[in-house]
């Protein structure tokens, strides 16, 4: 597997590049065959910052860690993308296993006999015929049954102060810091002051919304 490396400003021992090319590996069994793997390492004033991008055939990854050192934000971007792998791992799993849901009388339609052109309805459950007691009646009464009222929930409404940006940034900053706080939602500015709303849907890719 190819890794591709990019350094500013900094340089790139052997050791952490053998380190890095062992962890994508290693992340490679729970997300899959990966495609494509880059690591960019760079300094901003006194931290080390390392980001990592892998592509697979059915999942992306976007990691980052950030440390006065280079081997402890390796560190830190490798475990990051490989918790998403794991959650991704899980997800395929959960969704594999689920029942399937046997067929009922009227999804099945009407039953065929042995003979051509004959069908036999499948059989409706008749609700019962109730007589009161000590009365005979001439007609039959049907009882329907309804249901009562359904209870009503109160929504469980949670703080999430975190899934909003204190700094301006772009949309690509943006989704790499959802993607570090690993978060589904995250609300920021641009440099301009136009508000977005960043949140992501059920079959996994990230949904810009930029609030009028």
């Amino acid at each position: 597997m190819d890794v591709e490396f990019t350094a500013r400003q900094v340089k790139i021992s052997k050791t952490l590049k053998s380190n890095a090319v062992e962890g994508i590996e290693r992340i490679a069994i729970s997300l899959g065959k990966v495609t494509s793997a880059a690591l960019i390492f760079k300094a901003e004033r006194h931290l080390q910052i390392v980001e990592i991008s892998l592509q697979s055939k059915q999942h992306s990854i976007v990691s980052k860690g950030e440390s006065p050192s280079q081997e402890i934000a390796l560190r830190d971007a490798l475990a990051h993308a490989e918790h998403q792998a794991h959650r991704f791992r899980d997800k395929l799993r959960a969704s594999k296993r689920l029942p399937k849901v046997a067929p009922t009388a009227e999804t099945r339609g009407p039953r065929k006999t042995g003979r051509p052109g004959v069908e036999i309805a499948a059989e409706v459950e008749k609700p019962p015929i109730v007589r009161p007691p000590g009365k005979k009646t001439k007609a039959a009464i049907t009882v329907h049954s309804f249901p009562g009222k359904p209870a009503v929930v109160e929504p469980h409404i949670l703080s999430a102060a975190e899934a909003l940006a204190i700094r301006p940034m772009t949309i690509e900053e943006a989704v790499k810091e959802a993607e570090f706080r690993d978060r589904d939602l995250l609300i920021f500015r641009s440099a301009t002051g136009d508000l977005f709303v960043l949140h992501r849907r059920r079959d996994g890719k990230m949904e810009l919304v930029e609030v009028p």
